[in-house]
Parts: C-alpha cells; sequence; structure tokens
C-alpha cells in the first residue's frame, strides 16, 4: 500500500524575496519561517507502467498545461536520482492555492516525501528540504515543524532548511485573514525578478534581512514574543516596499488588507497584542499570542464582514500517513 505524505504550510517571519539563481531556486538571503498546523498538503505516487506521468490534484485530472510545473519537477528528480519510473500523483490540497498561503511550499514538500517513500531513496531530512526545494524554494521549510531556517547556499548541496525549534514552548498563533482565495495575478516568481531587476532599495534588504534573522533568533531563544512579532511585521513590511518600489510598481495588496493592517494598528493602540505578516497575496496572517487572538478575531470580523478567519497553531514536519 502506497503511504500518503503530508507536508504542512509555513509562513515565512522573515521572508525570502528574490533568487540568485532561477534553475536551482537558490535564494539571495537565508529565511526564517514558522510551520503552521491548520493547512496542510497530502500526496501520494505511484509508478505507473507509462512513458508520461499523470497527476491529479484535489480529484481532478490535469491537463498539460496544469501540470507542467509538476511534470517539470518530476523530470528533475528523475535526473538527480538517476531513475526512469513515471508516476501517478494524487495530491490534495488542503490550502488556497497561488493566494499567499504557501500551498507551493507544502504542496512540494509532500510530493517530495512521497517519492522519497515510493522510490526507497531513504533521504535523510536535510536530503528532502534539497529535494523540496528544487520544486519550490519555500518547501524546504516544510520539511520541519516548528521553527526553520533556510539557509541559502551556493548550490544544489548547500542551500536547504534547518530545524531551529521544533517543538517550541512559546505563547503564539496565527490568524489568518482569507481576503481573497483567487489565484493571484503575478506570481511570486514574476514578483521577484521584477522586484530584484528594479527596485532601487533590494540591496538594502539583503543587509536587513542578515540582520533580522539573528535578531530573531535571539528573540526565539528568549521566548520574546513581542520581539518576534515586531521583527515580523518590519520584515513584511519591507518585503512588500520592494513591490511598491520596483519599476513598474506592482502590489499583492487590495484595499482589505490595508484595512487589516490599520486594524491590527488600532488593536495594538488598545493594548491587544497583534502583529501583520503577509506573503505574496493579499491575504493577512496576524501573529497573536492565546490570550489576544480572540479579541483580534472578534475585532476583524466585525470590521470586515467579507473575509474569513482561520485559526493557525504551531504545525509539525512531514508525516506518512
Amino acid at each position: 500500500m502506497t503511504k500518503t505524505a503530508r507536508a504542512y504550510t509555513n509562513i515565512a517571519l522573515i521572508k525570502y524575496w528574490g533568487k540568485k539563481n532561477k534553475r536551482l531556486k537558490l535564494p539571495y538571503t537565508n529565511s526564517l519561517s514558522l510551520t503552521l498546523d491548520r493547512f496542510y498538503t497530502d500526496t501520494q505516487t505511484e509508478i505507473i507502467n507509462d512513458k508520461h506521468d499523470i497527476v491529479y490534484m484535489n480529484q481532478n485530472l490535469l491537463d498539460n498545461n496544469q501540470n507542467k510545473r509538476i511534470i517539470s519537477y518530476l523530470d528533475t528528480v528523475r535526473q538527480m536520482y538517476s531513475f526512469n519510473e513515471h508516476f501517478k500523483v494524487n495530491t490534495v490540497n488542503h490550502v488556497p492555492t497561488s493566494a499567499g498561503f504557501a500551498s507551493s511550499a507544502s504542496g512540494f514538500a509532500a510530493l517530495a516525501a512521497s517519492i522519497n517513500e515510493t522510490m526507497n531513496l531513504k533521504l535523510d531530512r536535510k536530503h528532502l528540504s534539497i529535494l523540496a526545494r528544487n520544486g519550490s524554494g519555500s518547501a524546504s521549510r516544510s520539511i520541519y515543524g516548528g521553527f526553520v531556517e533556510w539557509e541559502a547556499g551556493n548550490d544544489n548541496e548547500t542551500s536547504f532548511a534547518v530545524p531551529i525549534d521544533e517543538h517550541p514552548d512559546i505563547d503564539l498563533s496565527i490568524l489568518s485573514v482569507v481576503i481573497n482565495k483567487h489565484s493571484k495575478k503575478i506570481s511570486s516568481t514574476v514578483g521577484m525578478e521584477s522586484s530584484v531587476k528594479s527596485s532601487p532599495f533590494y540591496s538594502n534588504w539583503v543587509t536587513l534581512v542578515s540582520s533580522e534573522i539573528k535578531e530573531i533568533k535571539q528573540a526565539i531563544a528568549k521566548k520574546d514574543v513581542q520581539k518576534i512579532g515586531e521583527l515580523a511585521e518590519h520584515n513584511a513590511m519591507s518585503m512588500h516596499a520592494l513591490t511598491l518600489s520596483a519599476n513598474p510598481s506592482f502590489t499583492y495588496f487590495e484595499p482589505e488588507t490595508i484595512k487589516i493592517i490599520q486594524l491590527i494598528q488600532e488593536l495594538r493602540q488598545k493594548g491587544v497584542f497583534a502583529y501583520a505578516t503577509i506573503d505574496a497575496g493579499p491575504n493577512v496572517k496576524i501573529i497573536c499570542t492565546k490570550e489576544s487572538i480572540q479579541a483580534v478575531q472578534t475585532y476583524i470580523e466585525q470590521q470586515l464582514s467579507n473575509v474569513t478567519c482561520v485559526v493557525a497553531n504551531i504545525g509539525q514536519g512531514i508525516q506518512y500517513i
């Protein structure tokens, strides 16, 4: 019986934005994330006697145009590990796709883990992280639970994620505010390329990330949730400043995104713990404590009737079901 691999999404607190090697998906900077327990992907792969791969997503057979990225990844894996087998891939995504919720992170981490099992590659987690990164950069981090750092590296063997604290005893929860479940108009890949090429602030971003990675690791060690929130929010706003300062300028924000940022600032003025982090999409993740999360959710839902709020806690690494 083929095992199902489950991988959870992660939210980058110190973000990765820009590739120095597009083919290997090597980032310009390290990044640091928190794996969440709410959104995940389940993937099964089985070897088939065919010269082509077959891919099902959410029980729908993908056509050649839809499955292009997955087939390309499977070709890469075949080349990396010198085998010729083709697969039937069955993946179920419990994540809004291409909406800034790291669906590709959980998706390619689950696919990598599933292939590892099916082909009996016996990869350790470092090499599983490398394998996942070849599908999606942020997938390298979803191999682990808790706080995870992706080391940028300089080649395929040196770019992988490492666990910082997989089972942190820390008072931290995430309120995901879903504004829009639709796919974004500008992909992360295109957005990154534009920011790297044309934002006059990109070199400053690289310096900033290096500094904030060190600071947030110290905050995690001290269980300083205040500092973690402050750093994560500043880093997210700095990343989105790159999109606004690109030429041509673009943004992933929608009017509701701005409104939620304002509401979070209002909550802090009232003494409620809340900090925003936003990936490449309009949806907002709010860093809360166990004490503050209900008040934050109530306030957001009172002010914005058309959003969906989902509570997420700290998640674990790859599982085999």
